[in-house]
């Protein structure tokens, strides 16, 4: 695993870059997860502050010291940090959309939205808003008011614009260039194109405000500039 990018770091947090296909804490086959290389290589503790998807990529933030680590866990679960993700999602989305749908666990750790009587149902909500429009595409920008799991891209799903590429709600094959308006058969997209953008919490106890911003990664960033192609 290479060093991710610091993107920031002082005051007891640290936020990295995180990039797609690594798990943030060991999942259940015990491999490599970023947690533990940023261990190894930095000789100190991490605490865990709130988690990505293995494919999602972007600003994470870690604390450094247990005191940051509690003001900045407690600030997430109580929705003070603003996050906001930018996704390439299928279809054309022409306007800003408020996504107010519970969700409820599903199949083979799935989430999915609630149905009338779900009794597990939780509150979910996600403001969805425009950022490009393509021919057959769009990039949109996701701001979770909650934080459940797998929330934007349910939501998302249920707007009718999944992911391009979303091994458990779409698509389960990788993108190529050929398919997203340029030549040849090179694999441009092979995960799940979500990309956490910024993070941003207020003053906390001992914890200073802040707002970190991460750069759209290469194959998002690839799979963008080929999309512009088919605008017409």
């Amino acid at each position: 695993m290479t060093e991710p990018r610091i993107l920031f770091e002082g005051g007891g947090v640290l936020v990295v870059d995180k990039p797609p296909g690594v798990p943030v804490i060991p999942g259940r086959d015990g491999g490599p997860s970023l947690r533990d290389a940023l261990e190894s290589r930095r000789g100190r503790k991490l605490f865990v502050v709130h988690r990505l998807d293995r494919d999602t990529s972007g600003a994470l933030v870690f604390a450094l010291d247990a005191n940051a680590h509690r003001a900045l866990s407690v600030a997430f679960e109580t929705g003070k940090v603003r996050k906001r993700y930018v996704a390439l999602v299928e279809g054309r989305v022409d306007a800003p959309q408020l996504v107010d749908a519970p969700l409820v666990a599903g199949r083979k750790g799935r989430m999915r939205v609630a149905r009338p009587g779900d009794a597990d149902a939780k509150p979910s909500r996600t403001r969805v808003r425009p950022v490009e429009t393509f021919d057959r595409a769009s990039l949109v920008e996701a701001e979770p008011l909650t934080g459940r799991t797998h929330q934007i891209r349910v939501h998302l799903l249920s707007l009718g614009h999944p992911l391009l590429v979303d091994h458990q709600y779409g698509r389960d094959t990788p993108l190529l260039a050929t398919e997203l308006g340029g030549e040849g058969d090179a694999v441009v997209l092979a995960r799940t194109p979500l990309h956490a953008a910024r993070v941003e919490w207020p003053s906390l106890p001992g914890v200073e405000a802040r707002a970190v911003d991460c750069p759209l990664p290469d194959d998002m960033t690839r799979a963008r500039d080929l999309l512009r192609l088919t605008v017409r």
